[in-house]
């Protein structure tokens, strides 16, 4: 049967294929070689897919680490009944370790649908390691592998270049004709593995999305161990350093003073980058006036939290943070002060999210530490933040690469992305302003450097959407329903730049402000523009425009 590939605005069009028979599938019948097909099934629509598939799973590069234990690249392929001749590479995130279903969805970016339910082909894997904790060893889970140095170059970036030709063989060879266009979506370390992708493998795709990206992770896993030295000492727990009226009272005071910069009242700060000039933390301090405030103990620590980690000479580590009315939100609450983990009885526990990394992976050499809060919290509160860049940057004879060269895109120091320019790629990027966890001051500096060393036209390749209110890729007092693939379709399919993107204040999000009820409708912009009201009613995307900061 013989079909065309026609393009629309918004996505290509499903494809009439004669594709393979699904069940009994191996690796020789697709072609492969170096991976198994573990196990290859027919998947009707339902609440393992949106759409039937052909879902096959399977492992490839397994070995023996220096570490003695066992590893392999997992991965899952999802092969849509009506395929439009695309390919979706989903780049999962925290620590991977763990094969996610493969549909390419975001909490926030990629729309209602996912790429998969819009007839993508979809690939995930779990980036060469399975993330439990070796029973054995006593480490903390999700970050031991962090002492097999081929453990972390797959995690940095060699499980994407080894998985992405084999799975798209797999994908042609199921179809019986070639993948029309390819792109690679994915937020947090996933949002890194785009930009990793882009530096290191120009010519793969057509289209990257990448949310909220710790393309400085070894950085930005140093605030970690800095919020921690900065807040316990306040009150002795870190519970008690800010609590969650503390955090209103700082949410109420941002709003205060940058909530009319935008042209409108209604909880959301849009024009962010204005608010840290016109926000003085220091107003903060509780006075005679009966407002919420904070403690005049809490403040320093609060400041410095915001400064960024420092060295001992007082030089920077990572990145400052901005001041956002999203410091009220749950997210931000559970990486800085408590994190409800179910491995210990969904009880609120100290704040030791990316402890175990800092210990185990992004440092040489790697430290043993226990998966206990109590352990995690000791090695955070003991990191000498004094050697914490020798440490980042270190090399031995069992680690030649230092985990800034394994983590971090070639190049992003001083970046320009020329290949994947030339190759006539597009990216899109976005990244919450009230984002816990990486800095959006360290993305939003990363583009525009990008831009000076295109001579100010990064634009026609790469565009970058700051989310205000967001947190860590998604939530938080926030518009944040936004369909950012669906512009990156466009760009790749027709060549339509795209601009102002509609978000919603999502049904069901509880932390949205009284001033943006549920269903109301927002305009992101593409830095380094802002969102201002026009007049109209509040509640349309049509009453702002994009305006230049």
């Amino acid at each position: 049967m013989k079909s065309i590939i026609l393009g629309t605005a918004a996505m290509l069009v499903p494809l009439a294929t004669e594709a393979m028979d699904c069940s009994g599938l191996t690796a020789e019948a697709l072609g492969l070689t170096g991976a198994t097909v573990t196990a290859a099934e027919a998947i009707a629509p339902g609440e393992e897919s949106p759409v039937a598939i052909c879902r096959i799973r399977g492992r490839m590069a397994e070995r023996t680490g220096i570490d003695g234990h066992g590893y392999a690249l997992g991965f899952e392929l999802s092969l849509p009944a009506d395929w439009n001749g695309g390919y979706v590479h989903q780049f999962n995130g925290g620590n991977d370790g763990e094969v996610k279903p493969a549909t390419g969805a975001l909490k926030s970016g990629s729309g209602a649908e996912s790429p998969l339910a819009r007839g993508y082909a979809v690939v995930s894997s779990d980036a060469g390691h399975d993330g439990r904790a070796f029973p054995d060893a006593g480490l903390a889970g999700g970050a031991a592998f962090g002492f097999d140095f081929e453990a972390r170059q797959m995690y940095g970036y060699k499980a994407v270049a080894m998985l992405d030709p084999l799975a798209r063989r797999a994908v042609e060879a199921f179809y019986g004709r070639p993948v029309a266009r390819a792109y690679g979506i994915g937020c947090s370390n996933g949002g890194r593995h785009a930009m990793v992708a882009a530096a290191r493998m120009p010519g793969a795709f057509d289209g990257l999305l990448s949310g909220a990206p710790g393309f400085n992770l070894p950085k930005a896993a140093l605030q970690h161990a800095w919020d921690v030295q900065q807040l316990l000492p306040v009150t002795g727990t870190l519970a008690t350093a800010l609590t969650r009226e503390d955090q209103a009272a700082i949410g109420t005071a941002v709003r205060a003073a940058c909530d009319g910069l935008d042209g409108l009242e209604d909880g959301l700060i849009q024009d962010h980058a204005a608010c840290q000039a016109a926000f003085d933390p220091d107003t903060l301090l509780c006075g005679d006036d009966g407002a919420a405030c904070l403690a005049p103990e809490k403040l320093p620590a609060l400041k410095a939290v915001h400064d960024g980690p420092r060295a001992a000479d007082g030089a920077p580590l990572y990145a400052g943070w901005d001041w956002d009315a999203g410091i009220e939100g749950r997210n931000w609450r559970m990486w800085k002060l408590e994190s409800p983990i179910a491995a210990w009885g969904h009880r609120p526990i100290i704040a030791t999210m990316g402890a175990a990394s800092l210990a185990q992976v992004f440092t040489v050499p790697p430290t043993e530490v226990e998966g206990t809060p109590e352990a995690l919290e000791a090695f955070l509160m003991s990191y000498d933040l004094g050697a914490a860049a020798e440490r980042i940057y270190a090399t031995s004879g069992a680690f030649p690469e230092s985990p800034m060269e394994v983590m971090a895109p070639p190049g992003s120091d001083d970046p320009e992305l020329a290949a994947f320019r030339d190759a006539g790629a597009k990216m899109i990027l976005f990244h919450g302003v009230s984002d816990p966890v990486f800095s959006v001051q360290d993305t939003a500096a990363w583009y525009r450097a990008l831009d000076a060393n295109n001579g100010g036209g990064a634009e026609a390749f790469a565009r970058f959407y700051p989310v205000p209110g967001m947190t860590h890729c998604t939530g938080g007092p926030a518009a944040d329903a936004f369909d950012l693939f669906a512009a990156l379709e466009d760009w790749v399919e027709t060549g339509t730049a795209p601009g102002a993107v509609e978000a919603l204040a999502r049904d069901g999000n509880d932390e949205l402000p009284a001033g943006l009820p549920a269903g109301s409708a927002r305009l992101l912009c593409p830095a380094p523009q802002v969102a201002r009201y026009q007049g109209g009613d509040p509640a349309l995307a049509a009453s702002f425009a994009c305006e230049q900061e």
